[in-house]
């Protein structure tokens, strides 16, 4: 009868948690069956995934439809990130998010286009009021793409509550199949005090996975003793999809009573940083391995439930405890770790010598590094703990620790280029020495009078690199003089092997015309079907300047009936 009870509640629960959301309000944005490339939270780089990445057959151009009724409220085109995303807002206070699109619905895209062509620019932010494109249920509102920081053509797809916090769009009745368990890759143990041991070491651990034959694991003889901790490095497969995507819950007991909790069901883009922290972040700079560390760090991720102890284990002499860890994914799939440890001092261990430098940071107070010629400026709370760096400055670079410390904020990287002539000056700027190359990658710069200064979270080496090049302008699908009647589009290559391009501008006949930006493949495109060509001789210029300001012009003929 027990066991009846609490079948019915744990059922009972995981239904209320599912319905707590309205379930048939939203439809699919797609018209094909759902396959998931990304599932909602899943750990990206310096972030957490916000929604749900559809596939969408490997094609680009599928019709996207609205999931629900309201209007939209927001359109948003760019280079990066999100490439063009539409946002509507709902009668019920939540708001779908459509992202990486090839180009809207008609009257979406004229809308676009005319604001595009106001302001004489590609990238566009714009919020119509709720008059302005109302739309309708399962209406089309564009077409699917891989514009953006897209890695192939797919459908970003989220669901915002009215704080703009992302939601797990599972939750709202989306059935997307999934009858396969998480798959446990790895699983480290964590000495986290100065008396604190694993297996007769006070160093990270690597256990041993032992797989059972109903698909979960044991750890057997793990001796321990002190302030101990876990990490894992676990993913979830989907059916019909071979993409290793992120799990929707971990938690984990000590002798039975939950100790530790990790919920992937919701969480606010502030707190998205805070990613670095609940990895393993030295680990994956240098195994490329991700962590998830079971232990709240110092972290003030919201995703936390129901910690005791804040998930450390304090492991006494003489003691044997039991600790097991549960993953799961939405649809409840589970995998699970039983290890049993045994307490027991080992005092023949040697400490770890601590690591210091002249140069300690407290994390709660500004600290400035350097001298008038360079300098780095932390600002109070730019660490999570307080640390000793490694620091030094020589000539034009700075050594600034190495990139295996996660920041909550940027700190500020400044140069003093008083001694450079006139000209160098206006072609200097801070980059990162990235890799064993040491391959300079341009850090946003500014100027003010004589001194260089770059706002940046990773730690490493930073130095005044000089761009002397000018940016490339190629014509790819015509010729000077060429007749381009039959054509649909112009297409331009641009590139620029120093600083990286930050603007261009094309006019034909001396009026601006939008061109579409596609970094990936370094190309501008033109849409004669925007009907803003009109003559039959026309003569196209194109200017393109990199982040230090060298620039290059392109112009050519063509005609046109």
């Amino acid at each position: 009868m027990r066991i009846l009870l609490f079948l019915f509640l744990l059922t009972n629960h995981f239904f209320y948690a599912q319905s707590a959301y309205p379930q048939d309000y939203f439809s699919s944005p797609l018209d094909i069956p759902l396959v998931l490339s990304g599932t909602f939270a899943e750990l990206r780089s310096n972030h957490f995934h916000s929604g749900l990445d559809i596939k969408t057959q490997g094609r680009v151009g599928l019709k996207i439809k609205a999931s629900a009724k309201g209007y939209v409220s927001r359109i948003k085109v760019s280079h990066y990130g999100y490439g063009k995303a539409l946002y509507i807002t709902h009668p019920n206070g939540y708001t779908t998010v459509y992202a990486h699109l090839q180009k809207f619905s008609p009257e979406i895209e004229a809308y676009v286009k005319s604001r595009q062509y106001q302001k004489e620019s590609y990238a566009i932010e714009l919020f119509p009021n709720k008059n302005t494109l109302a739309i309708e249920k399962n209406s089309l509102i564009a077409y699917s793409g891989n514009t953006g920081g897209s890695g192939g053509p797919h459908l970003h797809f989220e669901i915002r509550d009215n704080l703009e916090r992302p939601i797990n769009p599972m939750y709202f009745g989306f059935d997307i199949k999934d009858t396969t368990r998480p798959l446990i890759r790895s699983i480290y143990a964590y000495p986290l005090s100065e008396d604190a041991s694993i297996n007769h070491s006070n160093k990270k651990q690597k256990l041993k996975l032992i797989p059972l034959k109903n698909g979960n694991y044991i750890i057997k003889d793990v001796q321990a003793y002190g302030k101990i901790g876990f990490g894992i490095n676990t993913v979830d497969r989907l059916d019909y999809a071979a993409n290793k995507n992120g799990v929707s819950k971990i938690q984990t007991f000590l002798n039975g009573t939950t100790n530790f909790e990790i919920d992937f069901k919701r969480f606010a883009f502030s707190e998205t940083k805070h990613i670095n922290k609940l990895i393993d972040y030295k680990h994956y700079k240098t195994k490329r391995e991700r962590l998830q560390k079971l232990f709240k760090d110092n972290n003030p991720l919201s995703l936390y439930k129901n910690t005791i102890d804040n998930g450390f284990l304090y492991i006494e002499d003489n003691t044997d405890v039991q600790y097991k860890i549960r993953v799961s994914d939405f649809k409840n799939n589970e995998t699970w770790i039983t290890i049993t440890i045994q307490g027991k001092q080992d005092k023949s261990i040697a400490p770890i010598k601590k690591t210091t430098t002249p140069y300690y940071i407290v994390a709660n107070q500004n600290k400035t590094l350097g001298d008038t010629n360079a300098s780095v400026n932390f600002y109070k709370n730019t660490f999570y703990e307080d640390l000793y760096l490694n620091f030094d400055a020589r000539n034009d670079t700075l050594f600034v620790h190495d990139d295996t410390v996660p920041l909550k904020k940027k700190f500020s990287v400044n140069f003093n280029i008083d001694k450079y002539n006139n000209t160098d000056k206006n072609k200097l700027y801070i980059a990162r020495l990235v890799g064993s190359k040491k391959t300079p990658y341009y850090v946003s710069t500014k100027r003010k009078e004589h001194v260089l200064t770059a706002s940046t979270k990773i730690l490493g080496t930073h130095t005044l690199a000089i761009d002397d090049f000018n940016p490339t302008i190629k014509a790819l699908n015509f010729k000077n003089g060429q007749w381009l009647s039959k054509y649909r589009f112009l297409k331009i290559k641009i590139n620029d092997k120093g600083s990286g391009i930050s603007n261009y501008r094309a006019t034909v006949n001396g009026k601006w015309i939008l061109m579409e930006y596609d970094y990936k493949k370094a190309m501008l495109t033109h849409d004669f079907n925007d009907a803003k060509i009109t003559d039959t001789k026309n003569i196209i210029k194109v200017i393109v300047t990199d982040n230090v300001g060298n620039s290059s012009t392109f112009e050519s003929v063509f005609y046109r009936k």
